[in-house]
């Protein structure tokens, strides 16, 4: 791969018109277009690990979003210039990397349904081990992808929300450049290839759209499969931004959440420090006797410093990344101190945040909201005659295709609304067509 013919400016949809001039940049304008969109502002409403706030403010989609697209271009920018000075006369955008890596990050988990990553196995549980079984014959009878719903994919979801034509709306969907939507596709596979957790990059409704990625950008094939294609370059980046962001972000809010004592969230911090540098950083935490504020100054040390180990790893391997041999995550690589660090906080957040009870009872709530939602809104779609059916069907946006002609283009239209939902908006829609909770009379 190379780097004039991977940063492309074209968009999606829209490529009659990629020569058009303006005071923007075509990556600036995705990063706006991502921005003003409500499948963005639908974020603030959607859990990121905790249960959404009563009087302690957490981190939810929307405030991780912006942190991670923050990281993204500090990243991007790091790396453009190392770039540069690598190549004198390299690509053109090389400037707009850093534009490129932080529309992408706001974009990321734009397809994560409700309930934070607890959505996602609640509908690949509702297809895998739920009522959802009995609809695998006739979608593979037809044509269809099962593995699409059984291994259900945010990072899938959010190349279809980004790059599908909804009814009524334009081709292209949010007409992105081509490299802004390749910089989210994490798993560049199809779900026929997915492993242990699951994870692919597309659903076979959007395969012919990723294919005109790939042929754009000049992005190569793995050699064992025909589906199967090396990560765009800046995934890495994207990757290593979200990597920085949630695992010291945890730690935080789980103080907060008194999930953590003092003790434990400073001391995991400091971890991440050695030598000279841990006493400069331990000498400066005395100015403020504020707790909250000297956690706040560790994260923002620690991601600086996780910033340029994760840039430089890039840099390092880049010649890996383009060719195909270098797999690794970026954070992975960092120097082994860090690396330690960052593992005890990962030890750490497995055993006391992400099965704390707070936790736990959004998960436990969110398979059984998203198991009866999925339940009738299939059967309607399936059924569209049935007098409940018609009913139902009047909740459901005209611009999923309730009418699709395939067993899977309907599950889609289903979980087109359901994963677009906020977190609220799915507990209000299942108390209401459960009985649960009336309009007041």
């Amino acid at each position: 791969m190379n780097w004039n013919q991977l940063l492309s400016g074209k968009r999606f949809g829209m490529e009659a018109y990629h020569e058009r001039k303006h005071e923007r940049t075509d990556f600036q304008r995705d990063y706006d277009r991502l921005i003003f969109s409500s499948p963005f502002r639908r974020l603030q409403n959607k859990t990121q690990v905790f249960p959404l706030p009563g009087n302690i403010f957490v981190h939810n989609r929307l405030t991780h979003s912006l942190e991670v697209s923050c990281v993204g271009r500090s990243l991007g920018n790091n790396v453009s210039k190392g770039l540069m000075r690598k190549y004198q006369e390299g690509s053109v955008n090389f400037p707009e990397i850093g534009s490129i890596v932080s529309a992408a990050c706001l974009a990321h988990d734009m397809g994560n349904p409700p309930f934070g990553h607890s959505g996602e196995r609640a509908i690949s549980s509702y297809f895998s081990e739920g009522n959802g079984q009995k609809l695998e014959e006739a979608v593979r009878c037809e044509g269809g992808r099962w593995e699409d719903f059984v291994h259900f994919e945010g990072n899938a979801n959010a190349m279809r929300l980004l790059s599908h034509q909804f009814v009524g709306r334009r081709a292209g969907g949010f007409a992105l450049t081509y490299s802004t939507l390749a910089s989210i596709v994490k798993y560049p596979y199809a779900s026929i290839y997915t492993g242990p957790k699951g994870k692919f990059g597309f659903f076979q409704s959007e395969e012919e759209g990723y294919m005109r990625i790939v042929q754009e950008l000049g992005i190569e094939r793995q050699p064992d499969a025909p589906m199967r294609f090396l990560r765009y370059p800046l995934v890495y980046l994207v990757e290593a931004a979200d990597d920085i962001c949630y695992q010291v972000m945890d730690i935080e809010d789980a103080y907060k959440l008194h999930i953590l004592t003092k003790d434990e969230a400073i001391g995991l911090l400091l971890g991440f420090f050695e030598g000279e540098k841990l006493e400069h950083v331990e000498r400066t935490m005395t100015i403020v006797d504020d707790i909250n504020e000297r956690i706040a100054y560790l994260r923002s040390c620690i991601i600086g410093l996780l910033v340029e180990e994760c840039s430089r790893v890039f840099l390092e391997n880049e010649e890996g990344i383009l060719g195909g041999s270098f797999h690794e995550p970026l954070i992975d690589c960092i120097q082994p101190h860090a690396k330690a660090a960052y593992q005890a906080c990962s030890a750490t957040a497995y055993k006391k945040i992400y099965r704390a009870k707070e936790v736990l009872d959004v998960e436990l709530s969110g398979y059984r909201i998203f198991s009866h939602l999925i339940d009738v809104l299939t059967e309607a779609v399936m059924n569209p005659r049935h007098a409940y059916s018609k009913l139902l069907l009047q909740r459901i946006p005209e611009q999923y295709d309730a009418n699709a002609p395939t067993t899977y283009g309907k599950i889609q239209c289903v979980l087109d609304y359901i994963s677009g939902m906020t977190d609220v908006y799915a507990l209000d829609l299942y108390r209401k067509i459960t009985g649960m909770s009336l309009p007041a009379v």
